[in-house]
């Protein structure tokens, strides 16, 4: 059994969008995510899935690789579709089945926010695709720097963010190895009833787990080790500088969303 995690996985490429100072690839990542919500139109549907191929093209990823981290919320997005197409009876009769009845409005809800939707985590991947995780971790101490001013500890929100997707990969290995150990053992969590597969859940959670706290307690000895201290003032080998080509996506990505709020 084979876990397909993409997420935290850099693809090494020269690409205008790997250029990029990973500043400017959150902030506009996010402005591109928030702005899906907008989307109402077929046209600005449309306009949407135009958009994010030419980021994937730019990106120069394998489109192979960015359709393999979509495929993991594919059956979240259908039954997202299923019971919008159920749930939502306003606009015209298409079909009417005993108490089930599909309309134009709910066949166009569970089109639109399923498809939409799939958008925003293209541009996710593009950006963790195109980007190392000591750029996102340095990117994001930087963008969390003024809410150290309130009191709140960005230099480890950031940390903590780098760990995790470090350790995405790690964890899922290991989860498949486990999966695989009780397979071994007659243990299958495909086959037998519903109730048995639950149980044979179990002992994978529990020795994941119990995983997971190990390698936590290496990391906390290997800091301890290397006199790591929050919030210690530091340097980068690599500091970050904004070009030319930042403001250059900054703008496009302005016209974006310019362009879909004009579609409306």
């Amino acid at each position: 059994m084979a876990f397909r995690i993409t997420l935290g996985s850099y693809h090494p490429a020269d690409s205008p969008i790997h250029r990029l100072d990973p500043r400017t690839k959150i902030v506009c990542g996010l402005a591109m995510m928030v702005s899906v919500f907008f989307i109402h139109t077929p046209l600005q549907l449309a306009f949407g899935w135009i958009v994010a191929l030419a980021l994937v093209l730019a990106s120069r990823v394998p489109a192979t690789k960015v359709a393999a981290s979509v495929r993991p919320i594919v059956m979240v997005l259908l039954v997202l579709s299923v019971f919008n197409l159920l749930l939502v009876t306003t606009g015209d009769t298409l079909l009417a089945v005993g108490p089930v009845r599909i309309t134009t409005d709910g066949l166009w809800a569970a089109v639109n926010y399923s498809l939409r939707l799939v958008i925003a985590v293209v541009a996710v991947n593009v950006i963790l695709l195109t980007t190392t995780p000591t750029q996102l971790t340095d990117a994001f101490d930087d963008l969390l720097a003024p809410l150290s001013r309130i009191g709140l500890p960005s230099h480890e929100i950031a940390m903590v963010f780098s760990l995790m997707l470090r350790f995405i990969p790690t964890i899922a290995d290991e989860a498949s190895a486990i999966v695989d150990a009780q397979t071994a053992r007659g243990g299958a969590l495909a086959e037998g009833t519903l109730g048995a597969r639950i149980r044979a859940i179990v002992p994978v959670v529990v020795a994941l787990l119990a995983s997971s706290l190990r390698h936590a307690n290496g990391l906390s000895r290997a800091l301890d080790a290397r006199c790591y201290e929050g919030g210690a003032a530091r340097s980068r080998w690599h500091p970050l500088r904004f070009h030319a080509r930042d403001g250059i996506a900054a703008m496009l990505t302005v016209a974006y969303v310019a362009a879909l709020v004009l579609m409306a």
